[in-house]
């Protein structure tokens, strides 16, 4: 099997042996970046999530989840570091070390990864992850260190993100048993693993059309496969470490919230929502 379900118990017990690295990707892929043009900041890792800026809440996320003990923050570009306090601030803890982003989150992430050693289990997620979670991470973290891959990557099913945010559009690849949405959690668990962050480079201009990324990576067969519903989650992964000669697994994550991403101001104001309803709940419990 390649695919961890909720139904399926951690395995992982807590302990200093299994903590990670992770790497925080918080360049901007265009100048300038519609979300922090519209929060008024000077990039958008920066830009605040009801009155907090997205990056200080993953860099949180990943502290409290307890299986993180160094973080490698790939951006923003230095002249916006040297000139930021916060980031300064943030950047004065002696578990994070930053380094220079590249003109792709493929190239950044080869670019962090020669700042960790090739035998270091890391997890890679994104500074714009604004409803990342400890519980969303150590969930993840736990089946994918429990796992034989050496990739293991983070999804959601559709049908739950839609139930949760039904006015909300996220990307999707339809494959049967699914569609699924990404969730921006990527956990490289061998030196092998690290592989895959050069295919990506290959095949990054094409995540929002992702029956182009399956026929550049499992041929024309899958497509067809792909378009008529048939090829599932299992088969893709199969087929696709075959061909990359890479153990690639799938943790399909109960967390609708994981598949969220701030790409866009309504992204920052949908968000923004979900942390007052968490906020609301918590008020509502307390004694």
């Amino acid at each position: 099997m390649n695919t961890s379900t909720p139904s399926q118990p951690g395995a992982v017990v807590d302990s200093a042996a299994n903590r990670v690295a992770a790497i925080v990707l918080a360049g901007d892929r265009k100048t300038p970046d519609a979300v922090a043009k519209e929060a008024g900041t000077c990039c958008k890792a920066l830009a605040p999530v009801a009155g907090t800026p997205m990056l200080r809440r993953v860099l949180q996320a990943l502290w409290d989840s307890t299986l993180v003990d160094r973080i490698i923050l790939c951006g923003p570009a230095q002249e916006i570091v040297a000139s930021t306090p916060v980031l300064q601030e943030l950047l004065s803890a002696s578990r994070i070390d930053w380094v220079a982003c590249a003109d792709s989150p493929s190239a950044s992430a080869l670019g962090a990864f020669a700042a960790l050693p090739p035998e270091r289990i890391t997890l890679l997620t994104t500074a714009d992850h604004a409803l990342l979670s400890a519980p969303m991470i150590r969930y993840f973290l736990q089946r994918a260190q429990a796992g034989n891959w050496d990739l293991a990557v983070a999804v959601a099913e559709q049908r739950i993100v839609a139930a949760r945010f039904p006015a909300a559009r996220r990307t999707a690849i339809r494959l049967r048993g699914g569609p699924y949405c990404g969730c921006n959690l990527y956990a490289f668990l061998t030196p092998r693993g690290r592989r895959l962050a050069d295919y990506w480079r290959r095949v990054e201009q094409e995540r929002k059309r992702p029956w182009r990324v399956v026929a550049r990576l499992l041929g024309w067969r899958a497509v067809l496969g792909y378009a008529l519903g048939l090829l599932t989650l299992e088969q893709a992964l199969r087929q696709l470490s075959r061909r990359l000669g890479i153990r690639i697994g799938a943790i399909i994550l109960p967390y609708p919230e994981a598949a969220v991403d701030v790409d866009t101001p309504a992204d920052r104001q949908l968000a923004e929502a979900v942390l007052r309803e968490r906020t609301e709940a918590a008020g509502d419990n307390r004694p």
